[in-house]
């Protein structure tokens, strides 16, 4: 099976059944996207498919195709930018383990929304689970961001 990921062509000898997520991680050695619960509550496994958030622990790899993922390896966007200089800016990660998966929907909201409202952050953001529970850090981080690119 042949899968474009962070804009390379990889192919990988696999049960087309095989999550997205193992794929990633354990053949592809991409291991920036996590494993949090396995039924895609968590978001820690969060990556983008032709640029939308999917949750990769239940996407077997037979339903991608010719799909573009993208991993948090391979966010290279100015929204994907702006939201990880304002991660940094405040300190949003603690033990860190959910910010692939945050910064990832983060980006793919920032994408569709460029000047999303509390509500719209919440939303997008509610089925990522942050352990530390820093969301309202991320959601100052995600309006630090949008008025970033807004300049």
């Amino acid at each position: 099976m042949k899968l474009n990921i962070n804009g390379t062509a990889h192919n990988v000898d696999v049960p087309k059944n095989m999550p997205l997520l193992w794929v990633l991680r354990d053949r592809l050695g991409l291991t920036g996207t996590k494993f949090g619960c396995g039924v895609a509550q968590c978001g820690a496994c969060t990556v983008h498919v032709d640029g939308q958030p999917k949750r990769s622990c239940v996407t077997p790899v037979k339903f991608l195709g010719n799909s573009k993922i993208t991993t948090i390896e391979g966010l290279d966007s100015p929204q994907a930018k702006a939201i990880q200089d304002a991660w940094c800016a405040i300190d949003v990660p603690q033990c860190g383990f959910c910010q692939s998966g945050q910064v990832m929907t983060a980006t793919g909201l920032l994408t569709e929304k460029p000047n999303p409202t509390d509500d719209d952050i919440d939303g997008a953001l509610t089925g990522n689970i942050c352990r530390c529970a820093t969301y309202v850090r991320i959601r100052q981080a995600v309006h630090d961001a949008a008025e970033q690119l807004a300049g």
